[in-house]
């Protein structure tokens, strides 16, 4: 991912109503949810979810597939994956100590017990 992508992503959830339906994507997985149904559930005025879908598309953070008459949005994981990957991609590459799996410094006495 390019630092202009990862801006891009980013600025995106940095709204309450757009994270709230990015989150509520999450929550359902790959099936997604019809704009009907993201209004229903997040209460909002359909030009307002019409709006901040908008935004999450452009991102690339969610995808829409369509099944007849329907349209369903999903969060795209591989794209977040990207974005997670991208923030921590140079994780303690200037520590001191060693890191662990979860990307945290290790002290060095404790990495000498578990050697």
């Amino acid at each position: 991912m390019k630092v202009k992508e990862a801006i891009g992503a980013l600025a995106a959830l940095a709204s309450e109503p757009r994270l709230a339906v990015y989150r509520l994507l999450v929550k359902r997985g790959p099936e997604g949810y019809t704009p009907s149904e993201l209004i229903e559930r997040l209460e909002v005025p359909p030009p307002t979810l019409s709006f901040h879908l908008k935004g999450l598309v452009h991102a690339g953070l969610i995808v829409s597939r369509r099944e007849g008459r329907n349209l369903y949005y999903r969060a795209n994981f591989e794209r977040v994956r990207g974005l997670v990957d991208f923030l921590t991609e140079n994780c303690c590459s200037l520590a001191d100590e060693a890191c662990d799996t979860n990307c945290r410094p290790v002290a060095a006495a404790a990495k000498r017990k578990t050697a």
